[in-house]
């Protein structure tokens, strides 16, 4: 059993164990079942469910990071993003790059989808293309 102040208090009857537990308000909680003995903590329950709830959801979900470019965004930042989005699939996230052209940019849309071929080219080290829509100038690249 280990105490409230993280001391290992070794093998301890389970009525004393609650015992103690109730004198400190807090709760007997079995963290790990042991092949020939549990290992159990006082701990506040509550607080234990909800940061085991945190962990599992920062561990479980890999978040999707959105880049909106237009065709003519500038090297500076067209780098600076590629930068971003080699840190984001280092992490394991997705990462989707989305072209928008407004007014008589819908002209060149040509332009869009050499930008869009140069982004797939310079990411291909660090991901992989998971969908590429020539259509609505969208393409996703997930973690190699």
């Amino acid at each position: 059993m280990i105490d409230h102040e993280n001391n290992n208090r070794g093998l301890t009857n389970t009525r004393e164990a609650l015992q103690l537990a109730e004198n400190v308000g807090l709760d007997l909680v079995v963290v790990s079942q042991g092949k020939d003995v549990p290992v159990a903590k006082i701990l506040d329950y509550g607080k234990h469910q909800y940061q085991q709830k945190k962990r599992h959801r920062q561990s479980s979900t890999p978040t999707v990071k959105e880049v909106r470019l237009r065709p003519s965004v500038g090297e500076s930042d067209y780098n600076l993003r590629i930068e971003r989005a080699v840190q984001w699939l280092g992490k394991g996230d997705s990462v989707k790059f989305q072209v928008r052209l407004r007014g008589r940019e819908n002209q060149h849309r040509d332009l869009a989808v050499k930008l869009l071929d140069r982004i797939v080219a310079d990411l291909g080290s660090a991901g992989k293309v998971q969908s590429f829509d020539r259509r609505s100038l969208i393409v996703q690249v997930t973690p190699a």
